[in-house]
C-alpha cells in the first residue's frame, strides 16, 4: 500500500520535474535591436502566462514551492537581455496567468488540479521548443 502512494506521488511530480528541467536550459539570448520581435515571441509569452499560472495554482494545491515559479520566471527575463518594453510584456505575461487564475480558483479543486497538469505539460513542451531555437 505504501508503494502505491509513493509511486502516485512521483508520478504526481514528473510534470514539475519535466517542466523545471526544460526551464534549466540555458536561457535565451535576445538577438537583434531591443525593440525587435523574435520569431520565438508568441512561445515565450505563452510560457511566461503559465508560469504565472503554475505559480499560483501550485501553492493553491498545497505544493509549498515556495517563490519556485517566480524565479524561474526573473530567469526567463534575464535571459531576454536588457530591454525594458520586453521585460514589462513578460511580466505582464506571468501577471495576468497568476490573475486569471487567482480570480477562478480560491481553492484547490479537481479542475485546478487538472488545468496544473496541463499547465506543467504545456509548460514543458514549450520549454524544449524554445531549448531548440538556442541550438
Amino acid at each position: 500500500m505504501r508503494h502505491r502512494a509513493a509511486i502516485a506521488t512521483l508520478a504526481a511530480m514528473l510534470p514539475v520535474m519535466a517542466l523545471l528541467a526544460a526551464l534549466s536550459a540555458p536561457p535565451l539570448v535576445a538577438q537583434g535591436s531591443s525593440g525587435d520581435a523574435r520569431p520565438y515571441d508568441t512561445k515565450l509569452m505563452r510560457l511566461a502566462e503559465i508560469l504565472g499560472a503554475v505559480h499560483y495554482l501550485r501553492e493553491l494545491c498545497g505544493a509549498n514551492e515556495g517563490q519556485t515559479w517566480r524565479k524561474r520566471m526573473e530567469e526567463l527575463i534575464e535571459g531576454e537581455g536588457n530591454a525594458s518594453l520586453r521585460k514589462a510584456q513578460l511580466t505582464t505575461r506571468f501577471n495576468n496567468g497568476y490573475r486569471s487564475y487567482s480570480r477562478t480558483y480560491q481553492s484547490c479543486t479537481p479542475s485546478a488540479q487538472t488545468a496544473v497538469t496541463r499547465f506543467l505539460a504545456e509548460g514543458a513542451e514549450l520549454a524544449n521548443e524554445l531549448a531548440k531555437v538556442q541550438q
